[in-house]
Formats: structure tokens, C-alpha cells, sequence
């Protein structure tokens, strides 16, 4: 794959779809990972049960976390230290977070009014009760939650009457006072997966709060940041992953959260997508590759500090292990840029159907797979 052919089709499609960027301009509602185009067309396929959508909204609806007998478990405090140890509330922080995306999912498809109270019911719970987040991974931690909350808020608020206004100022006072303060300094010497979970998160808290600044930050940080988890470092320009002589399974984290993120710019007009030759899709089409079992070239990494990381071969482990990350991917560059992503393809193939998850974004081929071309 060329990334100059890439990125002239690329540009041919931005031209072809007219995205509007961001600047002078009010933000896009809802407009995180979903547009109201997205959420009219989920309600689409969902009546009308055809393939893959179907399976892949049984799926959802099996979920415990979908259920509106799900009980939340909001705390003041929570903590997380490395590899989740101890965990202190983490895992209930995001299983709810979850829990609250999934019923906002089941509201727009439905209709059905008490999905969205039960979204709100969650939401609510932990904007009353949360007052800190600590330890070493509470950057990590938020990062991979937030998107969830913030979604899921920001399909209530611009779907539904459901939310009262006092509420919804609790909320983003617990997403300003206790979430942001953690991530704003971001943790860029860490792996890249780090930052790319921090500025997903990041650019949607820009969306919900109508905070350009914030938006900005966290754009021109994942873009070219002096960080790991930038797309400028995070790739070399053959796809290599800043933490392929790591393990695939942390690799894919850093895709996932890197593709969230362009997902949440696109949206507002920004194409991080297309951000250095599509590297992006790059790092798919490689990762890809070396997961569907064929031989990939690989350099041990020098990451943005000029710092050797990892070993001198790419890491098996993890291979073969597919993560729910590349139907969005899939979406995007084939979709909608009419882009030739093999490999990216295969693997859709192997991780369809993408469910339920927590350190990946839940239900990637009911919300990606075949949308149109927006």
C-alpha cells in the first residue's frame, strides 16, 4: 500500500464529502463517535434486521450491561494502579461507563423512553458521587472510560428530553473538575497507548462542553505531539507500531483509541485520519498483516525522544488474538475514502462480530459496518 496514492484518493473523498472544518464554527451535536446521520441509521437497520446488524444487535441486547435491571456502582473514590492493582472501583467505573453508552445505544434504536432514564440514572450516579480518581493509571483509567460517559451524555442531551438541566451541570462538573485535572498534561514518555486513550477522551470533552481550547489541545497533541501516542510518533511511516516489539494486544489498544479519536475530529471536520499520508491506516494494514500470520519488516523503535524501546523483533505476543478495533477503521478508509485496505479487510473477517468490550469501544460493527459515507 502507497501512502501517496492513499492520501491523493483520501483527499479525493474529503473533496467528494465536504468536510467542513472546524474553525469560526460552532461544534457538530451530537457529533462524538456518532452523528445524528449515524444514530438515524442504526434505528434504520436495527427495524429492519438485516445482516450484519442484526447479529451484532442481539448481541448488544443480550449484554448484561444492556439490561435495565443493570445496577450502577458510582463511588466518590476510585483508584487504579498499574495493570489494574489494586482496583479500587476501576472496573465498576467502567463497566458502568459502558452501561451507560449501551442504553443510550437502545434509547435511539428503540425509542424506548426508559433506556434513556437508565442511561441517565447512571450518569447521574456518578456525577454526584465521584470526587477523585488517583493512582498510577488514572490517566490511563479516564481515558478509556470517559469516552463512554461523554458519548453516552452526548446522545441523551441531543436526542432526548430525559436529562434535567441540574443534572447535566453535575455531570460536567464531574467531567471539568475531577476527570480533566487528571489528563490535561497527558503522559506522553509512557507507551503510546496512553495518550492516544487520554485524547480521545480529551477531544470529546472539547465536544460536550463547547470548549474549542480543550478540542484543539487534544488535536494538535495526537497529531504531532512530542508524545508516544501521537500519530507522528506513534507510527513509522511503514506502519510499524511504536509498541509492536511489545505485544499485539497493546498495539491494537493504541489503534483503537487513535481511530476513536479521528473518528470524534472527523465529525468536526478535522481529518486526523488522513494526518501524514494516512498513517494511520498505515499501522492497520501492518498490524493486520502480522496478525493474519505473514512476515512484516520491523526496526527496533526509537521512540519521539530518540529512546530505544523493546526488543530488536516484533513481538508474537498477542498474535492472532484480534481485537474489536477495525470496523471503524474499515469504515473509514475503505467506505468512505474508497481506499484498498486488504489486510484491515481479512481482519474485520476474523473480529466480526465486535461486541461488548471495555478497554476497546463496544458494538464497532453495529455502529460502523456498512454506514454511509458520511
Amino acid at each position: 500500500m502507497k501512502g501517496f496514492l492513499i492520501a491523493v484518493m483520501c483527499l479525493f473523498a474529503e473533496c467528494c464529502f465536504c468536510v467542513i472544518p472546524l474553525h469560526g464554527q460552532k461544534f457538530v451535536h451530537p457529533g462524538m463517535l456518532h452523528s445524528q446521520a449515524d444514530l438515524d441509521f442504526l434505528r434504520k437497520v436495527v427495524g429492519e434486521g438485516r445482516e450484519p446488524w442484526a447479529s451484532a444487535w442481539d448481541d448488544l441486547r443480550k449484554a448484561e450491561r444492556a439490561q435495565l435491571s443493570y445496577k450502577p456502582h458510582p463511588r466518590g473514590h476510585v483508584a487504579r494502579g498499574p495493570y489494574n492493582k489494586p482496583d479500587i472501583g476501576a472496573g465498576d467505573f467502567l463497566k458502568d461507563g459502558v452501561a451507560a453508552y449501551t442504553t443510550a445505544l437502545q434509547w435511539v434504536a428503540l425509542q424506548d423512553r426508559a433506556y434513556a432514564e437508565k442511561a441517565v440514572e447512571i450518569l447521574n450516579g456518578w456525577s454526584y458521587a465521584l470526587d477523585s480518581v488517583t493512582m498510577g493509571d488514572s490517566k490511563l483509567l479516564i481515558g478509556m472510560a470517559g469516552i463512554y460517559y461523554l458519548n453516552a451524555a452526548e446522545i441523551i442531551c441531543h436526542t432526548s428530553r430525559v436529562w434535567k438541566r441540574k443534572d447535566r451541570k453535575a455531570f460536567e462538573r464531574m467531567v471539568m473538575d475531577v476527570w480533566y485535572p487528571v489528563i490535561c498534561g497527558f503522559q506522553p514518555t509512557y507507551n503510546g497507548n496512553w495518550d492516544a486513550a487520554i485524547g480521545q477522551t480529551m477531544l470529546c470533552i472539547g465536544v460536550f462542553m463547547d470548549r474549542r481550547d480543550i478540542f484543539m489541545k487534544a488535536y494538535e497533541h495526537l497529531l504531532d505531539g512530542e508524545s508516544n501516542g501521537s500519530i507522528r510518533h506513534y507510527f513509522s511511516p511503514d506502519g510499524q507500531c511504536q509498541e509492536s516489539g511489545r505485544d499485539q494486544n497493546h498495539v491494537q489498544m493504541g489503534l483503537g483509541y487513535l481511530c476513536a479519536a479521528c473518528e470524534v475530529a472527523w465529525k468536526q471536520g478535522f481529518d486526523l485520519y488522513g494526518a501524514f499520508d494516512n498513517r494511520l491506516a498505515e499501522g492497520y494494514e501492518y498490524t493486520a498483516r502480522y496478525m493474519l500470520g505473514e512476515d512484516v519488516p520491523y526496526v527496533r523503535y526509537r521512540d519521539f525522544r530518540g529512546k530505544e524501546v523493546f526488543g530488536p523483533s516484533i513481538s508474537p505476543k498477542g498474535r492472532g488474538k484480534f481485537a474489536p478495533i477495525y470496523e471503524r477503521a474499515y469504515h473509514h478508509y475503505h467506505d468512505r475514502c474508497g481506499l484498498d485496505m486488504p489486510y484491515t479487510g481479512k481482519a474485520v473477517g476474523r473480529s466480526r462480530i465486535e461486541g461488548q468490550g471495555t478497554s476497546h469501544l463496544s458494538w464497532g460493527t453495529l455502529m460502523n459496518a456498512g454506514y454511509p459515507a458520511d
